[in-house]
């Protein structure tokens, strides 16, 4: 060999890792795009089927409360067991999780999401809220999105390693969320926010953000655009107020750690309780609940998602008192409805503990403006009990059209995270995200870094060749 022949094999080298390094780059490229077009399929399909969803969900309300006052305590009796034996028969035997089913699968790649199940989890899901569970629909929306993520992800498995399984999946969770409460940015933050106590979900936001977005639009293409949560006026920033938002922050940590606790028990009985009796017992229990609730309002508080408990709180004329009534009735209602088996979302029952925690500390501190401390709560609730205060925040900001509520929102969900600890309405969230060497390898695995870092190393090898 001359000493020529050297510099000629690192030019050939040279060359070859140039060509490597366009060809990865372009492959990269186009699986980027198709990866884009794919979240954005997703996020569609799951805006109509909430779209659809929803409007089963409020026409079956709607008849619902047309009935008499004793049919309409009833009603969530007939819906659990409607549900039961959906679920029973056309699962077959799914069990009536839903967000939870998210977080199973975010975290355990090999644990499936069929559209069998789906299919009857969303029966069973119209069923109990249709029926007037005090229950939300983000838990069915959100589990909707995922399975349809999941199941398009894996008809397209060339462009999705094992690490990237979860693409998708976030993306239509995302999505469902976003459509159900018309604000996309709450959808994504939430979506990646939820799987983890302490930590987000990485290298998906793009995906995220763009299923929400066309999630959202099919969405309210369909239901029009209207804010989630009606509130008036502009919020001073006092230090007054402020310094009362960090009382509620505290109060509502307490109160979302002690629902949280409930919530998780309700959950467990489903495991150790025979169908037939967990549904009769919750039907009713509910049914009492509805009769002292109707008896101390005269309105129907502890029955559907719990919009009309929180625009009836809003009202100055109603004591604290009484509304901590209502907040202690709708806490465990929800929660015998879970042990019920019924299948819907936390997310709304703890916007609505939240707005009703903030309304009581509005009424003590200031009796004639209470929607600032409503919008709060619900920012500090929600935040502390899925311990996901960026979405507690901008959920606020999205549903009310009212970003001036951002910084004591802010400042009340810190304070309720401190509180909450490592509590949590689910049992499938992890302490945080892989470690920062797992995250490297997980992405370099998906293709978004891994293509330049085998073309350093190609790089790094042909300098070997030449060590000058």
């Amino acid at each position: 060999m001359t000493p020529n022949d050297t510099p000629k094999a690192g030019l050939r080298v040279g060359r070859g890792t140039v060509r490597s390094i366009s060809k990865r780059s372009r492959d990269l490229a186009r699986r980027s795009r198709e990866v884009v077009l794919l979240a954005a399929i997703v996020g569609a399909l799951t805006g109509l089927g909430v779209a659809a969803f929803d409007t089963a969900v409020t026409r079956t309300l709607d008849q619902i409360d047309r009935l008499p006052i004793w049919a309409i305590a009833i009603g969530p009796l007939v819906g659990l067991s409607i549900a039961a034996a959906t679920l029973r028969w056309a699962g077959p035997s799914a069990s009536p999780a839903s967000a939870d089913e998210y977080l199973h699968a975010f975290h355990d790649p090999h644990h499936p999401l069929p559209l069998r199940h789906l299919a009857a989890r969303m029966i069973a899901a119209v069923a109990t809220l249709g029926s007037g569970v005090p229950m939300g629909l983000e838990g069915p929306s959100l589990y909707l999105g995922a399975t349809l993520g999941d199941t398009l992800q894996q008809r397209w498995p060339r462009l999705f390693s094992t690490p990237q399984r979860r693409v998708l999946l976030v993306a239509g969770a995302a999505a469902g969320v976003a459509a159900i409460f018309k604000a996309p940015a709450t959808g994504a933050v939430f979506a990646l926010e939820v799987p983890y106590h302490d930590d987000l979900a990485r290298n998906m936001l793009g995906p995220a953000l763009v299923a929400s977005a066309s999630g959202y639009l099919a969405f309210v293409a369909i239901h029009g655009t209207a804010p989630l949560l009606v509130v008036t006026g502009t919020p001073p920033i006092s230090f007054k107020d402020l310094a009362a938002a960090l009382a509620l922050g505290l109060l509502a940590g307490i109160g979302a750690r002690v629902f949280a606790s409930m919530l998780r028990a309700a959950k467990r009985v489903i495991d150790i309780a025979p169908g037939w009796l967990r549904v009769l017992t919750a039907g009713l229990v509910l049914a009492g609940l509805f009769a002292l609730a109707r008896l101390a309002t005269g309105q129907n508080l502890t029955t559907g998602p719990g919009y009309d408990t929180v625009r009836w709180a809003l009202d100055p004329i109603h004591s604290v008192w009484l509304v901590a009534a209502v907040l202690a009735l709708r806490c465990v209602a929800t929660s015998v409805a879970v042990a019920g088996g019924g299948v819907g979302g936390l997310f709304i029952p703890l916007v609505v503990a939240g707005a009703l925690t903030g309304r009581i500390v509005g009424g003590t501190v200031n009796a004639l403006d209470t929607s600032l401390f409503t919008v709060i709560g619900v920012a500090a609730f929600l935040g502390a009990g899925y311990r996901v205060p960026l979405a507690g925040v901008m959920f606020v900001a999205e549903a009310t059209g009212r970003p001036g509520f951002i910084v004591p929102g802010l400042l009340a969900a810190v304070v309720a995270q401190l509180i909450m600890g490592h509590s949590s309405v689910t049992a499938y969230q992890q302490a945080t995200a892989t470690s920062p060497l797992e995250d490297r390898r997980a992405t370099e695995s998906s293709g978004l870094v891994g293509d330049l870092g085998v073309a350093g190393k190609e790089l790094g090898h042909s300098g070997d060749a030449d060590p000058r």
